[in-house]
C-alpha cells in the first residue's frame, strides 16, 4: 500500500483528518530541506509536498514565487532533490508528494521521472498546471509505478469534471478552496462544506482541501468538513522570515505543531 493512502487510513483511525505540509524544495537551501522534512514528519505532519521550483509558477502567489526564486538561487534541480528525497526516505516514512509544474516533468522526461522518483521513495506527484488528458504517458507511468497522481478540483469545475477528476485522483484528492494563486487568506469561504461535499458525493478516494488556509483555526474548520487540510504558504513565510537555517528549522517545526493541535482539537 503507499504511504498516502496508509496516512490518510491512520487519520481516520485516529478520527481526525490528516495534515498536509508544503514546502519549496530548496528553500533556503537543500541541506535545510533535507534536516526539515523528518522534522515536520516529527512535528505532527502527515504527508509533505515538496515543491519542485520553477522560473514561472504561474498557480503560485508571491510567496511561494519568491520561495522557488530563492530555490533556484541555491542550486536546487530536479536530480538534486530527487537525491535529496533518497536520503531522506533513510530518515523517516512520512509520504512525501512531489509537486511542480509540467515543464518540470517534461524537461526531465515524464516515464524517466516517475521511475526515479518512485525509485528513491516519492510517493505522489502534483502537476498543477496539466489536467489529466494532457498527459497520458505521465499518468500510466504512475500508475506501472505505484507513484499516486494526485489531481486537483476547483469552486469552477462543472460536477462531470469533478466526476472525471475523482475516478482518476490516486491518494487523495485535492480540493482547491478558491479560485485564484496560492497565499494566506484572512477567511476561507462560506460555501467551503458545499465545496467538499460535492466531491465526496462522487468518490471514495480522501479529499483534502488547500489553498488559504494560513493557521490552525482555519485548519481546524477544513478538518470537521474534509479528510485533509493542506498549508503552504503560511508554513513557507514562517521559513522565510526565520532567516538562517536553525531558525527556520525551529520556526517550521513550532508552525506545524500548532496546526496539528488545531487538526486534533477538532470535532468530528
Amino acid at each position: 500500500m503507499n504511504r498516502i493512502d496508509r496516512a490518510f487510513e491512520r487519520a481516520r483511525a485516529e478520527g481526525r483528518a490528516a495534515l498536509i505540509v508544503f514546502v519549496t524544495a530548496g528553500d533556503p537551501d537543500l541541506d535545510t530541506t533535507e534536516r526539515l522534512v523528518p522534522l515536520l514528519a516529527e512535528s505532527g505532519a502527515d504527508v509533505v509536498e515538496l515543491g519542485l521550483p520553477h522560473s514561472d509558477p504561474i498557480g503560485e502567489g508571491p510567496t511561494i514565487q519568491a520561495a522557488s526564486v530563492r530555490a533556484l538561487a541555491s542550486g536546487a534541480t530536479v536530480p538534486r532533490i530527487l537525491e535529496l528525497v533518497g536520503r531522506v526516505r533513510k530518515q523517516t516514512d512520512v509520504p512525501i508528494v512531489l509537486m511542480g509544474y509540467l515543464n518540470n516533468v517534461l524537461a526531465y522526461g515524464e516515464e524517466k521521472l516517475v521511475q526515479d522518483a518512485a525509485a528513491v521513495g516519492a510517493d505522489g506527484l502534483i502537476v498543477n498546471d496539466s489536467p489529466y488528458e494532457e498527459a497520458p504517458a505521465l499518468q500510466a507511468a504512475c500508475e506501472a509505478k505505484g507513484v499516486h497522481r494526485v489531481l486537483l478540483v476547483t469552486p469552477t469545475s462543472t460536477p462531470e469534471r469533478v466526476l472525471q477528476v475523482a475516478r482518476r485522483a490516486r491518494g487523495f484528492v485535492y480540493c482547491v478552496a478558491q479560485v485564484g494563486v496560492t497565499g494566506e487568506r484572512a477567511e476561507l469561504p462560506a460555501d467551503l462544506e458545499a465545496l467538499v461535499a460535492r466531491v465526496r458525493r462522487v468518490t471514495s478516494t480522501p479529499v483534502a482541501v488547500g489553498f488559504g488556509i494560513s493557521n490552525a483555526s482555519q485548519v481546524r474548520r477544513v478538518a470537521e468538513v474534509a479528510d485533509g487540510g493542506i498549508v503552504g504558504s503560511a508554513l513557507v513565510t514562517r521559513i522565510a522570515k526565520a532567516g538562517s537555517g536553525d531558525a527556520a528549522l525551529e520556526a517550521a517545526a513550532e508552525f506545524v505543531r500548532e496546526l496539528r493541535a488545531g487538526i486534533d482539537g477538532t470535532d468530528r
